[in-house]
This record gives structure tokens, C-alpha cells and sequence, in this order.
């Protein structure tokens, strides 16, 4: 292996480009980051991120990932009105098995537009003076063989070609991610590939909340039903910055939901498994149009599976798991891997052999435990793969459902099910002696025959105060 030099390159100037950037800087001389277009100046649209339209929620696992590696990112944005929301204090939610209960808090969400999360970071990593941000250039393969990789070949906007070296190249390029053929351009073998395609589509609005609900009200979410036999349709209202309310609505092949402003609310109110969405939104002001977006399926790339391998390349965020983002795990797997980066080059040292392999399983893990989670729901959508869910996925799905039901009437099982899904915990808790336990006796107590909002909220959101 060749001797690697202490600088490393980032594809991509996503967020998971430059959350790995952080974790790199104090490894290394220098991190170039290459961004094929021009990142904006404060919270503004990036090009190139259709997704960040819509609806975003960053789990507390990866909320922690994040202020580790950016110790008062959290404040700020809370200061620039980022809503923290205590789960399941702060949520009215209807799983496929029934309405949740409003729980005591176990574990949280961080909620606000993506432009304003995206601009947080943008600043602070962009100000190491360790990082070198390069706009208007793009990777278009690597340099080395099948045993290490030495750098990239870079195009600059005006066309010209030139090569870049690094001891350690990381792959942020996102579902556009070109690492496959780059590999076998090398000689080196691709990894396995699993796709998990529910064709969800996705259509959001912004509305400016009600006066009096622009503080302190719950998230809304109207879950899909998987299992039903039909399309899935869902939805969901995070309360964000500046008082306004990010709705976003989504389903499956022949239940999706409209582009037209006219038809919004109706697909809200009639479409989903209950009204509450669509009956809040239309006592909000809309702001601004649909936006649509359809790049929703889960593709897994095990590139920590492979024997052979170069040295010196590390591939994360969604271009090692793109995740459905109705699930809302992308941001927080790509923290958490940047974080499992870190602490490989901590204990090994950057250039130590065999650093790259170590870092890559490291990545691999949270994307691993998101990816199981989406993949257990939208393998069950029609079409979704070829053969449909395999007998160890049926019966894996009967016992969450039986624990998401249970969970509706359980505190203790519900805080076991979001100590997964935050990715604070392994799965492995799910099935400890106490949870097993208590999904054989089911619910202890029934769950809310309606959305489980109070009186205060229902007056503040415009609705009256009888069942919605």
C-alpha cells in the first residue's frame, strides 16, 4: 500500500460530505471538499436537493452525533426557531396499529426547515481552516488500482481535467453516486446491491400556522398502513421556524398525492387513514406552492461486505443507503456515520493499514440499523421488489406490529420502540426478556379513538373541541 499523505478528499457538499469533512479536519493537513454546483449563502435552496422541500426531522441519536461533532449547532438553531420535540410528549401520531398515547419524554426530535439546518453546518465546517471548499467541480473517477486508491481525477466548471491525491477519498456524492463503476474501473470487484422501491411519492406545502399554534404544538403524523393490500398513504405536520407548519404528504404507486394547491387539503382530509392533517391545514395560511419529489426508494450498497477492496476510500450517507425518507432517518445516519469515522481515525491513527475497511463497517452501522428499519415497512408495499417481503421479514413484521400495538397502551414497550427508532439503541432491545413479555400480554390500556391533542391545542389550531 502506498505511503498515504495526511489530506483527504470529500465528494460532495451535502450534509453528510460535511459532517465527514468535520470529523476529518483534525486527522489531516487539509480536506478538500468538491461540490459540482454553488452552495448558497445562508439558509437558502441548494440545487441539486429536491428532498429539502420537504418534511425533515433529525432523531435525538443523531441530534447527539451532531453537537459532537459541532458542539452548539443545537443552540443556535433553536435560537433561530427550531422547534425541539419530546417523544412521544410532543406527537399525535396514528400507527397502523392505532393512535399512539402522548407518552412522558424518552427521546426527542429537532425540527426546522432543511435550508436552515443545512446553512448551520455549511458555516461551521466551512470555517475550520483545515477544510478548503472547491465549488463547480466534480470527481470523474478515481486514481490508483484495485488495492489502494491515491486520488481523483477532478472537472473544473471550465472543462479541464486535473488529479487530485489524497490519502483518504469519502464518497458524499448521494444516490448520484458513481463508486461502483469507479471501482470496476479499477479492477475491484462492486459490492452487493439490494433495491427497496415502494414508489412513494411525496408532495409538501408550507402553511403559516394559526397564531395562537405557532408555539409549542405537536408534530401530526398519520402513518401508512403497510400491510393493507393497497397503496399506502400518509402524512405528516412539523411545526417550524418563523411560525409555520411544513405538511408533507405522501403515497405508493396509485395512491399518490396531488401536485395542485386545490387538491392538497382534499387528498389530506380524504385520502389519509383520518382527516386531522388536512382538517388543520385548512385553517392555516398556504405559503407558496407544491413541491413534488419521487426519488424516494431504499437502495443498500454493502460496500463493508467486500473481500477485496481498495485501501484509502470510505463511501457514506445516501451513497451507501438511501433511505425512503418518509422514515426520517437520513440526516441522523449520515451524523452518526461521520461520528463512527471519527472514532475510527482516533483508535487507529489516519494511514494506519487497513483504515479505510474499519472506517467503512463503522459507517456501515447506522445505516444498517435505518436501513432494516425501512426496509421492514415498504417491502410489504405492492411492487416493492420483485418477490415480495421473504418468510424471516413476515415474521419479523408480525412481531413489530404486535409491539407497535402493544405500544399504544404500554409506556414502557413504546419508549423500547423509540429508543430504536431515534437510533439511540440496537434492535436488540426489542426482544430482551421484559419486551417479549409484554407483547404477549398486549396493551395495558386502550388506545385514543381519536387524535390525542388537547382542548388548549385544538382551540389554538382553529378546530372545535369535539372529536376531529
Amino acid at each position: 500500500m502506498t505511503e498515504p499523505s495526511p489530506t483527504a478528499v470529500v465528494l460532495g457538499g451535502s450534509l453528510a460530505g460535511l459532517l465527514a469533512a468535520r470529523a476529518l479536519a483534525p486527522f489531516v493537513d487539509r480536506v478538500t471538499v468538491l461540490e459540482r454546483d454553488r452552495l448558497p449563502e445562508g439558509p437558502r435552496p441548494r440545487r441539486g436537493l429536491p428532498q429539502a422541500r420537504h418534511a425533515h426531522q433529525l432523531w435525538s441519536g443523531g441530534g447527539r452525533a451532531l453537537e459532537e461533532l459541532l458542539p452548539g449547532v443545537t443552540t443556535w438553531l433553536r435560537r433561530h426557531g427550531a422547534h425541539r420535540q419530546a417523544v412521544t410528549a410532543d406527537i399525535a401520531m396514528l400507527s397502523p396499529q392505532g393512535w399512539y398515547r402522548r407518552w412522558p419524554e424518552s427521546h426527542s426530535m429537532l425540527l426546522c426547515t432543511r435550508d436552515l439546518l443545512d446553512h448551520a453546518v455549511r458555516t461551521r465546517v466551512l470555517a475550520e481552516e483545515r477544510v478548503t471548499l472547491v465549488e463547480e467541480a466534480e470527481a470523474v473517477g478515481l486514481i490508483g488500482d484495485a488495492t489502494a486508491v491515491t486520488g481523483v481525477r477532478v472537472r473544473e466548471r471550465n472543462g479541464r481535467e486535473r488529479a487530485l491525491k489524497a490519502g483518504l477519498v469519502v464518497d458524499a456524492t448521494g444516490r448520484g453516486s458513481r463508486m461502483v463503476g469507479w471501482l470496476a474501473e479499477l479492477g475491484a470487484p462492486a459490492p452487493r446491491e439490494r433495491v427497496v422501491d415502494a414508489g412513494l411519492c411525496y408532495a409538501s406545502r408550507l402553511y403559516r400556522a394559526p397564531e395562537a399554534a405557532r408555539g409549542g404544538f405537536p408534530l401530526v403524523s398519520v402513518q401508512a398502513d403497510p400491510r393493507s393490500g393497497g397503496p399506502g398513504r400518509g402524512g405528516v405536520l412539523l411545526p417550524v421556524e418563523d411560525g409555520r407548519w411544513l405538511v408533507t404528504l405522501f403515497g405508493t404507486r396509485g395512491g399518490e398525492p396531488p401536485s395542485s394547491g386545490e387538491d392538497f387539503v382534499a387528498f389530506a382530509r380524504e385520502g389519509l387513514r383520518h382527516p386531522v392533517i388536512g382538517d388543520l391545514i385548512a385553517r392555516a395560511e398556504p405559503l407558496g406552492e407544491v413541491s413534488v419529489s419521487r426519488t424516494t426508494a431504499n437502495r443498500r450498497r454493502f460496500y463493508e461486505r467486500l473481500a477485496r477492496r481498495p485501501e484509502n476510500v470510505v463511501v457514506l450517507g445516501d451513497a451507501l443507503a438511501a433511505l425512503n425518507p418518509v422514515y426520517g432517518h437520513g440526516m441522523a445516519v449520515a451524523a452518526r456515520g461521520a461520528v463512527g469515522l471519527r472514532s475510527v481515525l482516533r483508535r487507529r491513527g489516519f494511514g494506519a493499514p487497513g483504515i479505510a475497511r474499519a472506517a467503512q463497517r463503522a459507517v456501515a452501522r447506522p445505516a444498517g440499523a435505518a436501513w432494516d428499519l425501512a426496509v421492514g415497512q415498504d417491502v410489504f408495499f405492492p411492487g416493492a421488489t420483485p418477490d415480495g417481503p421473504s418468510r424471516r421479514e413476515r415474521i419479523t413484521a408480525a412481531y413489530v406490529d404486535r409491539l407497535v400495538r402493544t405500544a399504544t397502551g404500554n409506556g414502557r414497550v413504546a419508549r423500547r420502540l423509540t429508543d430504536v427508532m431515534s437510533l439511540e439503541r440496537r434492535a436488540e432491545v426489542l426482544v430482551s426478556p421484559g419486551v417479549l413479555s409484554a407483547a404477549v400480554v398486549g396493551p395495558l390500556r386502550p388506545a385514543p379513538t381519536g387524535p390525542p391533542l388537547t382542548r388548549a391545542e385544538r382551540r389554538a389550531a382553529g378546530l372545535d373541541d369535539g372529536p376531529s
